[in-house]
Formats: C-alpha cells, sequence, structure tokens
C-alpha cells in the first residue's frame, strides 16, 4: 500500500460527534482514487485491547480529491475508543490511529472519545425539520408595514411556508434597518409592538413561525450610547461601548472608530466583549421573544462578534425558550459557529456559490457540484446540516433569476433562464437543510445586487410568473408529504458529466426517493434495473406518472427537465 496515503480524522466534532443517545457518527476522509474500503475497530475506552468490534464504513462519496467515510458507532457507556483498518484492492492493508498511519496497528494509535455527554447543544427546535422559510424585506414586501405584511400571511401559507424571517424591524434611518437607533423600538415607518404583535399571532394561528434579526455587531449613529460619546467624549461612561481610536470622536472626513465594513460611518462597531455592552444586548433579545412571542433569530454578521458572547447567547436563550431557532450569517465556511454551543444552523452562501455555478452560470459541471455538495456537508456535524438556511439569494445578493439569464451557456442563457431557475428550486427543495425562498422569487422577480434585489414585491397577477409560482408550490407541497425529503440522508447516484445530469438519493431506514437532474438542453435516458430491487414500478412524483416493467425500468428526461421517482 502506498506509503504517503492521505487519511483524515480527528475525535472533534466534525470528524466524531454525538449522534443521539448512545450513538456516535464517526466521519473519515481518506485518498481519492485508491478504491480504498475502510473498517471501524471499536470498544469501551476501559476495555481490554483486542477486544474491539469491526464495523464497515460506508463510502459517501468522492469530495475530489479525497472520499468521504462514515460509520454510527453504538455504544452502551459512552466511552469509545477506536481505530481505522484500511484496505486496498490488492489485499494490502494499514491501521490509522491517532498516532498516524502504520501496518502494525499498536504503532497507529487508537483515538479516543471520551464521553458523549447529552447533546443538549444540538438539540434542534421541534418544529425546524418541517421548516420551508421565507425571506421578506418589509419595506419593500406589502405596504411596507407590518400589518401589511400580515394581510399576506394566508398568501404564505397557501405557498407553503412554514416560517418568516424578516430583515431588521426596529427603529432606524435608513431603509435596510441594519443601522440600529432603538433596540427597544418598532420602527414607525413599519408600525408598533401591537403591530408585531398582531402579525405574530396572525402567522401562527397559520402555523407559521417569525424570526426577527438582530445586529449585535454594530449598531446606528444615532444609537443612545453612541450618541452620548458623541456629545460627551472620553467623559462619556459608553466610551467602551465602542472601539474610539482617539478622542474627540469624529465622523468626517473618514471616522476614527472602528465600524461595520469599511469606514461605513454610521455602523460603529459595538465593543461585545465589555460586560456591559452584552448584557444590554442579551436582554434585547430575550425581550421581544417575551414580548412578542418570536420564534427566532436570525443574527447579522455573526462572525465578527466576540465568540465569547454566542455561548452565552445560545445558554441563556434556549434555557427559557427551548423552541428557538438560533441562526447565524456568515457568509463562509461556519464550522466553528456551527458546533452546538452557538447557532443552530446558518445562512448557507457557500451552497448558494456552488448552486449559481451549476445552474445559473453553468461553469461547473456535475461532478465538480456533487464534489462540493459532499465536501460542504463534511465540514458540519447532522444537526447543523439539518438547520441551514439553504438559499438562492437574499437581499445582499442579486435574484437568482437574473444570475440565469446573465449566465449560461451560449445561446441558451435567456431562452432556458426560467427551465434553470426551476431545477435549482426542485434541488433546493429535495435537499437537506431548510429552504429558503428570497420574497418575490417565487414569482420571477429580477433584479441585481442591491437596491435592485429589493424592489417592491410584485403583487399584481399579470406581472407574476404564474407557472413559476405554480412549481413552487408543487415541490413544496411534496417535501411536505415526504418526511425522506425533509429527514433523509443526502447520498450520491451517478453524475454524467458528458450530457451534464446527476442522481442522487434521499433516504431513511424506511424509505427512498431518487432525484434526477438533466441540466442540458438535450433529452436523457437512464436504465433503472438496480435502482430497488424490491420494486418494479415506479411514479414521478413531479408528473404523477407511472413507470412500470417487469425485469427493467427505462425512463427519459426532457431537456432541463428533472423526475422525483418514488
Amino acid at each position: 500500500m502506498p506509503t504517503r496515503l492521505f487519511l483524515y480524522h480527528t475525535s472533534e466534532d466534525p470528524f466524531a460527534f454525538p449522534a443521539g443517545p448512545g450513538r456516535l457518527k464517526l466521519r473519515l476522509f481518506v485518498q481519492g482514487g485508491q478504491s480504498l474500503s475502510c473498517t471501524v475497530v471499536h470498544s469501551d475506552r476501559y476495555d481490554s485491547p483486542g477486544s474491539e468490534l469491526p464495523q464497515e464504513m460506508e463510502r459517501v462519496g468522492s469530495a475530489g480529491a479525497y472520499d468521504i467515510h462514515e460509520a454510527v458507532l453504538r455504544t452502551g457507556t459512552g466511552k469509545c475508543r477506536y481505530l481505522f483498518h484500511i484496505k486496498n484492492p490488492a489485499g494490502e492493508y494499514m491501521w490509522y490511529g491517532e498516532r498516524g498511519i502504520s501496518e502494525n496497528r499498536d504503532q497507529a494509535g487508537s483515538f479516543q472519545y471520551a464521553y458523549i455527554h447529552r447533546p443538549l447543544g444540538t438539540i434542534l427546535p421541534s418544529w425546524s425539520s418541517e421548516g420551508i422559510v421565507y425571506q421578506i424585506y418589509p419595506d419593500s414586501f406589502n405596504k411596507g408595514t407590518l400589518k401589511g405584511i400580515a394581510d399576506k400571511i394566508p398568501y404564505l401559507q397557501q405557498l407553503g411556508v412554514t416560517a418568516i424571517y424578516m430583515t431588521p424591524i426596529f427603529e432606524s434611518p435608513s431603509g435596510h434597518k441594519y443601522n440600529t437607533s432603538d433596540y427597544y423600538k418598532v420602527d414607525p415607518g413599519f408600525g408598533t409592538m401591537e403591530d408585531l404583535k398582531g402579525l405574530v399571532a396572525e402567522a401562527h394561528s397559520h402555523g407559521i413561525k417569525v424570526l426577527l434579526d438582530a445586529v449585535f455587531n454594530h449598531s446606528g449613529d444615532t444609537f443612545f450610547a453612541f450618541r452620548d460619546v458623541l456629545e460627551r467624549g472620553e467623559a462619556s461612561p459608553y466610551k467602551d461601548w465602542f472601539y474610539i481610536r482617539s478622542f474627540p470622536v469624529c465622523q468626517t472626513p473618514a471616522p476614527n472608530y472602528e465600524t461595520f465594513a469599511k469606514a461605513e460611518t454610521t455602523m460603529p462597531k459595538l465593543n461585545m466583549d465589555h460586560p456591559a455592552v452584552a448584557d444590554y444586548m442579551m436582554e434585547v433579545a430575550k425581550y421581544w421573544v417575551r414580548e412578542a412571542g418570536i420564534d427566532g433569530w436570525r443574527v447579522d454578521v455573526a462572525n465578527e462578534v466576540t465568540p465569547a458572547f454566542w455561548p452565552r447567547f445560545r445558554r441563556e436563550l434556549k434555557a427559557e425558550f427551548p423552541d428557538l431557532l438560533l441562526i447565524g450569517e456568515i457568509m463562509h465556511a461556519s464550522g466553528p459557529w456551527l458546533r452546538g454551543d452557538q447557532f443552530d444552523g446558518g445562512m448557507n452562501y457557500v451552497l448558494r456559490d456552488a448552486v449559481l455555478e451549476f445552474f445559473a452560470d453553468q461553469t461547473a459541471g456535475p461532478v465538480r457540484f456533487m464534489e462540493q455538495l459532499l465536501h460542504q456537508e463534511a465540514l458540519y456535524n447532522d444537526q447543523a446540516n439539518s438547520a441551514m438556511f439553504q438559499l438562492l439569494g437574499s437581499h445582499d445578493t442579486l435574484r437568482f433569476l437574473t444570475a440565469c439569464k446573465l449566465g449560461g451557456r451560449g445561446w441558451d442563457h435567456e431562452a432556458t433562464a426560467v427551465s434553470r431557475m426551476k431545477l435549482a428550486v426542485f434541488f433546493q427543495m429535495t435537499y437537506i437543510g431548510l429552504p429558503m425562498i428570497y420574497y418575490g422569487d417565487e414569482v420571477g422577480m429580477e433584479g441585481a445586487t442591491d437596491p435592485h434585489c429589493r424592489k417592491p414585491m410584485l403583487w399584481e397577477a399579470q406581472d407574476q410568473n404564474a407557472l413559476l409560482q405554480d412549481w413552487y408550490k408543487l415541490l413544496i407541497a411534496l417535501r411536505k408529504k415526504h418526511e425522506v425529503l425533509r429527514k433523509g440522508d443526502f447520498r450520491p447516484w451517478f453524475t454524467d458529466e458528458a450530457r451534464n445530469v446527476l442522481g442522487y438519493v434521499r433516504r431513511t431506514e424506511q424509505d427512498k426517493m431518487g432525484l434526477i437532474i438533466n441540466n442540458s438542453p438535450n433529452r436523457y435516458q437512464l436504465e433503472l434495473s438496480n435502482y430497488r430491487s424490491d420494486k418494479n414500478v415506479l411514479t414521478d412524483l413531479v408528473s404523477g406518472l407511472t413507470i412500470r416493467s417487469a425485469k427493467q425500468i427505462l425512463v427519459e428526461i426532457e431537456p432541463f427537465g428533472c423526475l422525483m421517482l418514488h
């Protein structure tokens, strides 16, 4: 066996993490292209050497240079010792443990997972697995008010939405409201506290949860504490609430204090390491749950806030409101924030990049797309993956339909834009995590980045794409009907790079569903004799067509078409 074989594992999340009572999930990266088989041998940490039980690992798929193998160990004591046995097709083998790779088992050593503690940090809200999230930019949705949003709750219910996330609604001089003036007051332009309570009550009566946007990385320059610093300078008791470089405080021609992004004068960065600031924001977070009955927080720029704050944030909120959903906005790989002690999930912009490449830009084929999916999924534990907001766009990005019209191969980019967006929505609604719809995407709204992606919602029927809207309704209904689409594992099925087609499977112990996407202008045929040995009749749930055969099943997928086989 090659002596320079690549293997990687560590007995820490996301390579080893609780998967339920007495269950430990292990993830191992092994060198790709070697057809390696992997077995994990394990026992109680205190059992004598040689008592370990072997368990074959499942090869999940390829993430490019490395393959991913997984196994779930069952342990009655929660104390686990294990190491890996790696074998190639020629029968050559090696051992891999915490001391590295060796042909000698003892020299490889063993990994230790000291104890599977009750995974309170990874218990998700009871309602989150059913989530279909709809993001609203309040200023542009309906009449620009909370009452206007409440009036459209029946529309959202008909669409199939189960949760809405609104960008900030607190008092602020801007349209976007990310420079907060008063964390305890609804912006008068949107309404009042009573209007918010009315919206939450209306949403709840239709089975819809409500999440608000928290901005704790920075305030507005009209926030009372910063105003005091502007007025009183170094004598202000709030001077340490911010990062002031010198006094007096200057805003022009450039701020002499830290801000959000690059010199955003109206957004002074908060010092969340200061106990008084942390206490203040902690009370803000509790206040709106207690008073308005909201169901969760999406936290802006969570990755720039001191890491010390988020465990407290989670601990105190979950202690009082265990069914609260906490989502962090991190626009890059967000593993460190998703280990169970901070956020339930994140805004998955990294997944969006892969979806853009494959469906909108068509600059990546199915092999790279599948590798990206597996790579990203392997960076998080299962609980975090199931709570990720899987978005195609947001208030910070260009509209997905616009991306489809700008991208694509040659002549077809305009003609097939809607078809390619439909495929992206099909993937979104059949993938793991929580699908998040940006308002108006379901009716074909277009627009480049801010401010064009924040245009008023299209409510007139003649302005809407009814076929796209019906597509959303159909896929959301299917996701709700079939538990395997909400809770099943994701596994690659096949990729056809030359024809730009891929297939994947969602599965539970009781059910299995095959999904095929033809991201090309050509018809595609596939023979399914080995898909399910227990069935010779399959139904495409999208079209409702039944496919039968005594010995083999041959399916045909339309250009830019898809199948949901069950």
